[in-house]
């Protein structure tokens, strides 16, 4: 197998070089990835120059970094770099979850919603936010649950999240939906620069009372699998749409 790997913390991230010594045993692991962080990149993609060089991690691995987003990464992973086929994108490990409508800011995910739109089967793969977190353990877990999804087929896309492991170990894994709420978020005033009023995005936890889904399972110390899809057509909308007097 060979596996293409990127994420939205920059190609020095702690883990993106964790995941990276579990997929060794899975096959052959290129790393793409961004030269600084692009967390909340989105699906951006760079239409000017997109800067590209080979550098050492930590005597890890030798990876291209790429000065451009994730799904910049993906693209020219898969056109330009790699001399031969990607059988899985991986993009991860994020530090802090990617759930509710974060999924849709998430560089993380549209990294590996990039790779399906090739017909590469991709994954995601998050933890929840700690001030101290232990990646290498997330790593760990994170490799268990890619070996239970295997073999995928072309074009899935699998979120994967980790609850925080200072809270002791997941309780399991649940295969859940996916929230539409947003986060208990606000804008906190700061100092004045230059003239101009500064703010500073913050967010909290949410829970969806009476649901399970990937917000709630994941607070509640559950690993959370979803599976995902970029068709964003709403078929009945569609329908009721056909029927006016156009």
């Amino acid at each position: 197998m060979h596996i293409l790997l990127t994420n939205d913390d920059g190609i020095f991230a702690p883990g993106l070089g964790a995941i990276y010594e579990r997929l060794k045993v899975l096959g052959d692991v290129s790393v793409v990835a961004p030269s600084e962080v692009k967390s909340g990149a989105s699906h951006g993609v760079t239409l000017g120059p997109l800067g590209c060089e080979k550098v050492d991690v930590e005597g890890r691995f030798v990876g291209f970094s790429v000065d451009g987003t994730p799904a910049d990464c993906v693209k020219l992973g898969v056109m330009n770099l790699l001399d031969k086929p990607v059988d899985l994108v991986v993009s991860g490990i994020n530090h802090g979850a990617n759930v509710g409508v974060h999924v849709h800011y998430s560089g993380t995910v549209a990294a590996a919603k990039e790779g399906a739109f090739f017909g590469i089967p991709a994954i995601a793969l998050s933890a929840a936010f700690e001030e101290h977190i232990n990646i290498e353990a997330a790593a760990d877990h994170c490799l268990a649950v890619i070996r239970k999804l295997l073999p995928l087929s072309g074009g899935d896309v699998i979120n994967v999240n980790i609850p925080r492991l200072c809270e002791g170990e997941p309780k399991g894994v649940r295969v859940v939906g996916h929230s539409t709420r947003g986060y208990d978020e606000s804008y906190i005033a700061g100092e004045i620069d230059k003239g101009r009023q500064v703010y500073y995005y913050m967010w909290g936890d949410h829970r969806d009372e009476g649901a399970v889904l990937d917000t709630t399972a994941i607070l509640d110390g559950y690993i959370t699998v979803t599976a995902l899809h970029f068709d964003m057509t709403d078929v009945e909308r569609n329908e009721r749409l056909r029927k006016i007097e156009w």
